[in-house]
């Protein structure tokens, strides 16, 4: 029986989204091999993935290393893919699909375009209508996509709750890719403090900084949440979500995982995208989004948690 591969190197907050269209290609080619090619940072989260019955990992390196190019070429060909969904979408999956699966059918951007439609448009319209666009386009029936089930992550963090409150909590995400500066909210050691002042004892603040953010972490006046003086992995992060009262996140990938858990809480948008395009809004969870976030005011973001909280 011919296997099937999904294609998604990241971020984490893109893994996230593509859960829904991962379950969807699981439930209906439920009868084969379902594997993975992402990047070693997901590997070990997705590899516990009830949709994935295997993780195959890609390091990326340059196109010019043709001795790593021919031996990735070789190790994807003996698992015998019939079918590449490429959800990642981007020129080094599109390599792939000219020299290094070259015999598996595709689906991807180009083989959802309409006749006459342009990439560069159909990029504009929001994340998930794309993934339910191209999967719809191979005659994937679609009931996930929209609608990501991420409880499968969810585990047990009472424990780890524990040694850092006894109440509830505030989960805050202050942190973003250096890369992507336009992206964080400058004034999140003012909003602690402002929550501390207008909740007192009620709920705790707590932030989960990921790997290179401990030390700024640990300057915000908050409760750092770590296990043995490292970042949570992946369904920690997950699971600490699901058990918080409330979310404030730039746009980044613990904002998206908040939004698919449902949670109450708001992600925090400059010009750099727009909350519909990387469809993060539902019912509870909800953007702010401003023109540039250095004149996003405290007040107004400590004005919707108090209407949501109160």
């Amino acid at each position: 029986m011919s296997n099937i591969l999904i294609i998604k190197h990241g971020s984490l907050g893109d893994l996230i989204q593509a859960n829904g269209a991962i379950k969807d290609i699981k439930k209906f080619y439920h009868n084969r091999k379902v594997f993975l090619l992402t990047t070693q940072p997901y590997s070990i989260f997705m590899s516990e993935c009830p949709y994935i019955d295997g993780v195959i990992i890609d390091k990326r390196l340059p196109r010019w290393n043709l001795i790593y190019l021919n031996n990735l070429k070789k190790t994807l060909s003996k698992y015998g893919f019939s079918k590449v969904f490429d959800l990642q979408n981007s020129s080094r999956t599109k390599f792939y699909k000219r020299f290094i699966i070259k015999n598996a059918e595709w689906s991807s951007t180009e083989t959802a375009l309409e006749p006459g439609q342009k990439k560069r448009d159909f990029d504009k319209d929001p994340v998930l209508d794309r993934m339910e666009i191209q999967l719809k386009k191979k005659g994937v029936d679609i009931e996930f996509t929209k609608n990501i089930d991420l409880t499968w992550a969810i585990e047990n963090t009472s424990n780890l709750v524990k040694h850092y409150t006894n109440r509830e909590y505030i989960l805050l995400f202050p942190f973003c890719s250096p890369k992507l500066k336009q992206k964080k909210w400058p004034y999140f050691k003012e909003l602690i403090q402002k929550l501390k002042q207008e909740f007192k004892n009620k709920y705790s603040i707590l932030l989960a900084p990921g790997p290179n953010e401990i030390e700024e972490a640990n300057e915000l006046n908050a409760k750092v949440v770590l296990e043995n003086s490292e970042p949570v992995n992946i369904k920690t992060l997950v699971s600490l979500t699901y058990g918080a009262k409330f979310i404030v996140a730039n746009d980044t990938g613990p904002a998206h995982i908040a939004a698919h858990l449902d949670k109450k809480g708001l992600a925090l948008f400059g010009s750099h995208t727009s909350a519909k395009k990387v469809s993060i809004e539902n019912f509870n969870f909800k953007a702010i989004s401003v023109k540039d976030l250095k004149d996003l005011k405290v007040e107004t973001v400590i004005r919707e948690i108090r209407s949501k909280l109160n």
